[in-house]
């Protein structure tokens, strides 16, 4: 099975710098190779990757900044872009700014990668044209290195290896039967259906404040001065411990959900389209005036929403079911909160506040979260046992994009054959 393994690198003065320089690499190829792919889609032509990697293979002989760089670096930038705009679209790629994006790059041959320990707490990997580089080894590799992605977080630098361990699923979870079903909220960051509760709160008031000092700070500065450079590596800085924290937080109950259970049912939150902001509506009485709508509300909940980290915990328990055998569903999570999960009454007025649920039909009275986390499990339940034609229990078919397009240019086409014969085979734009 795979999985990664992640250390913190102890590079020398010229490997750093090296480093940052194989990082601005592959950024440029990023950028210029998005443009190329824009500028053929606005011709009504396609490029892909094989087509770029040999281009690139013509501008390292031109270019001498990209030929001291690890081609393999650059050819695996082109096959992530590549797998970027099937997945999301040229058009909905993004850039990827020196500002915005720390350096990353990715070794993609494991077997030119080798890996010494050197002491209890010192190991050390040789990494093509970068040479020998020491990092802390917290823990053990445990297996075969697939491939390695150095990359800096503020000011460290750290290496991630994808190691194959070697770890076969067992074929039942060890307390088959069980189940859970899980409601994440703002209030508490997750709510089980047995009642018992996961939160945390990951930046305390003060932090908060000394966060919002720092971008005032930040923003009063000038780009590319010394003090913007200070100004963003302590914002940078304040803002990994909350992530730091974050993830120590998802990895907890995430461990404890896949041992426990063998069924946990996370709702399907489309968390991107709940922290949108809000449109401005404008006012017809006043011409460039705004008509109040709760947008500062919204921006409140927002902040609120992507602080618990709904899908880091989620994405945690799948990573750690896959050694516990434990099936990870979703599903729909309309009027979850809504419904009596006693007499199954679907009331709005029921849910009296955040945390009380008191039924208009029944009078059971519950934690409210609780409650919706019972009504999920009971959701979940259904869906695993009884499938959709043509998907395994509880998986949400992919909406492939791509697909249908290529089916309804081919009936087109076939269309045309059959109609103007003398048509067949021309593309029209």
């Amino acid at each position: 099975m795979l999985t990664g393994r992640r250390y913190r690198l102890d590079f020398a003065p010229e490997q750093a710098e090296f480093a940052e320089r194989i990082g601005g690499a592959c950024r440029s190829v990023w950028n210029t190779a998005l443009e190329q792919r824009r500028t053929y889609r606005r011709r009504g032509g396609w490029i892909g990757y094989h087509e770029q990697a040999r281009q690139l293979v013509e501008a390292k002989a031109e270019f001498a900044w990209l030929a001291e760089v690890p081609g393999h670096c650059l050819q695996q930038t082109l096959i992530d872009l590549d797998q970027a705009c099937t997945r999301h679209g040229t058009w909905k790629v993004r850039w990827k700014s020196r500002a915005r994006n720390a350096p990353s790059f990715r070794f993609p041959e494991g077997g030119k990668i080798t890996v010494e320990r050197l002491n209890r707490r010192w190991a050390r990997a040789k990494l093509p044209k970068l040479g020998w580089v020491r990092f802390r080894i917290t823990r053990p590799l445990g297996g075969t290195v697939k491939n390695a992605t150095v990359s800096r977080d503020g000011k460290h630098w750290y290496i991630s290896f994808l190691v194959e361990d070697g770890i076969t699923p067992p074929a039942r979870h060890a307390n088959p039967g069980s189940a859970v079903g899980i409601d994440r909220g703002v209030a508490k960051v997750a709510t089980r259906s047995d009642g018992l509760f996961h939160h945390q709160v990951f930046a305390r008031d003060r932090e908060v404040e000394h966060a919002a000092t720092l971008q005032r700070r930040l923003a009063c500065t000038r780009k590319g001065s010394a003090w913007r450079e200070h100004a963003t590596t302590k914002l940078g800085k304040a803002l990994a411990k909350v992530r730091r924290r974050r993830a120590d937080f998802a990895a907890k109950p995430a461990h404890a959900l896949a041992t426990g259970f063998e069924l946990i049912v996370f709702e399907a939150l489309a968390t991107k389209s709940m922290t949108a902001t809000a449109k401005p509506v404008p006012d017809p009485d006043r011409p460039g005036a705004f008509l109040p709508n709760g947008a500062a509300a919204k921006s409140g909940l927002n902040r609120s929403i992507l602080d618990k980290g709904w899908h880091r915990i989620e994405l945690a328990t799948r990573s750690k079911a896959r050694y516990t055998g434990t099936r990870v569903i979703t599903v729909d999570p309309a009027y979850t909160s809504q419904t009596c999960n006693m007499c199954k009454a679907v009331d709005s007025k029921s849910r009296e506040s955040q945390a009380v649920f008191r039924c208009t039909s029944c009078g059971h009275t519950e934690h409210a979260d609780v409650n919706a986390a019972k009504n999920i499990l009971t959701a979940g339940r259904a869906e695993f046992a009884q499938p959709r034609p043509g998907a395994w229990a509880g998986a949400r078919k992919p909406r492939n994009r791509v697909g249908r397009k290529a089916n309804r240019q081919a009936t087109a086409a076939q269309a045309t054959a059959q109609t103007e014969p003398e048509l067949a085979g021309i593309p029209r734009l």
